[in-house]
């Protein structure tokens, strides 16, 4: 099943192509805005087609580092920002496999750290989003689920895609499988 959803990803990343080329990175947080809505959307029907295989706490707790990541991308998480991202959690297909207020205080708890002391958060944060990589359907929807967050306003921002390329690092995947 995976496979099929990756040569549906990596068709979406050559259609891309093209915008990339023209763009530069291809992952500017206003240009090439279709094609970047359109692999957003390609990633929530994965997750969601995956919603079954995707219960484990690790899984749960790499999900909320990774949002509350992408949501302090810029360096601090203002108190709306918080809101939203927590709104978008809630809202999830595939997270509603666990209880709301599991979700609230993981995303929160990272959140505060990474609003504390950025870097020292980050470590933090990066070490629970690492535990993923034991199973790589789990890893690759964590990377996906960050892609969804940080799409979900219609662009994405450099810094954001910044932290998803690290988070995949320490997932041990290529960026370039999710046409980042």
């Amino acid at each position: 099943m995976w496979d099929r959803i990756k040569d549906q990803a990596k068709s979406l990343q050559q259609s891309q192509g093209t915008t990339r080329s023209a763009g530069g990175h291809g992952t500017g947080s206003r240009s090439g805005g279709g094609s970047r809505a359109q692999l957003v959307n390609t990633f929530k029907s994965q997750l969601t087609s995956l919603k079954a295989e995707l219960k484990s706490g690790a899984f749960r707790d790499a999900s909320m580092a990774m949002c509350a990541l992408v949501a302090a991308a810029d360096g601090h998480v203002d108190a709306a920002e918080r809101q939203h991202v927590e709104s978008l959690i809630l809202s999830n297909d595939v997270l509603q496999n666990f209880p709301a207020d599991q979700l609230r205080q993981r995303f929160n708890k990272h959140a505060d750290q990474l609003s504390a002391n950025f870097l020292l958060g980050k470590a933090g944060v990066m070490q629970e989003i690492a535990k993923a990589a034991k199973k790589p359907t789990e890893a690759r929807a964590v990377v996906q689920t960050g892609l969804v967050i940080a799409g979900a306003d219609g662009h994405v921002e450099q810094s954001e895609l910044e932290v998803i390329r690290e988070a995949c690092a320490a997932l041990g995947l290529s960026p370039t499988e999710f046409g980042i």
